[in-house]
């Protein structure tokens, strides 16, 4: 089983969607220690540009937070490639991966479990936070699709989930179906800020849950990432 234990119960996630090693590296040096950053998402740009152990290796030369990786979307391939797919990520040295195993059941169980046997913890997701991702919106996903994902790995011991902060009703949804009186599920949010979402209104609508924040361009993009970080985190930190 994964271990990933954040620092606190609320907080914030800097996705580092960038692909030089010099934008990584500043962004991390002045974020890492604002209160309410707990850990760091990986992206694949970086990890094709860099390699993935050595954008690894970057970010822990100046920080033992958890590095989430996001192969957008890992897990939407055929269960044979669960095996390989995850015991080179646990050589890489991330702590958790984030997958979306829209394939079907099969991938669900296979990318969970070998996870699970790398001692890296599965981060599950399969909602994004745009409007035609969807059937009702004129997408292509059915619609309680996500949700049977999700309900598949918490029976599998999984609790770290992902879920589109701007659906609001889906959030409340996510948290009251996962939730049991021994099991709070945490929810990691995406859609924060450009996209949308609201770490308050989010985060109010899973209680009891513990919520972290996904939060790309409003970090990295801004001419302070450590003050942008420092104003996000803050109001992560207000549901502590």
């Amino acid at each position: 089983m994964g271990n990933l234990k954040f620092r606190s119960e609320y907080g914030i996630v800097p996705a580092l969607d960038l692909e030089s090693v010099e934008d990584i590296r500043r962004v991390v040096e002045d974020t890492c220690d604002v209160e309410g950053v707990v850990g760091f998402k990986l992206g694949m740009a970086g990890a094709l540009r860099l390699g993935l152990a050595n954008a690894v290796r970057s970010i822990r030369e100046i920080t033992d937070l958890p590095i989430l990786y996001d192969h957008q979307k890992a897990g939407l391939d055929i269960p044979d490639m669960a095996k390989k797919f995850c015991a080179i990520c646990r050589e890489a040295g991330v702590d958790g991966l984030i997958l979306f195993p829209l394939a079907g059941p099969s991938a669900v169980a296979e990318f969970v479990t070998h996870s699970q046997r790398q001692e890296l913890s599965p981060i599950l997701g399969g909602d994004f936070p745009m409007v035609e991702y969807k059937v009702s919106g004129g997408g292509y996903v059915v619609d309680d699709g996500p949700t049977r994902i999700l309900e598949h790995g918490f029976k599998m011991g999984v609790e770290h989930f992902i879920v589109p902060s701007t659906n609001l009703e889906g959030v409340r949804r996510v948290s009251e179906l996962l939730s049991t009186p021994s099991r709070k599920p945490t929810l990691l949010m995406t859609g924060i800020g450009t996209m949308g979402g609201s770490i308050r209104d989010a985060f109010a609508a899973a209680p009891g849950c513990s919520c972290y924040a996904i939060v790309g361009r409003a970090v990295y993009a801004s001419d302070s990432p450590k003050e942008a970080a420092k104003v996000l985190g803050d109001a992560a930190l207000c549901f502590a």
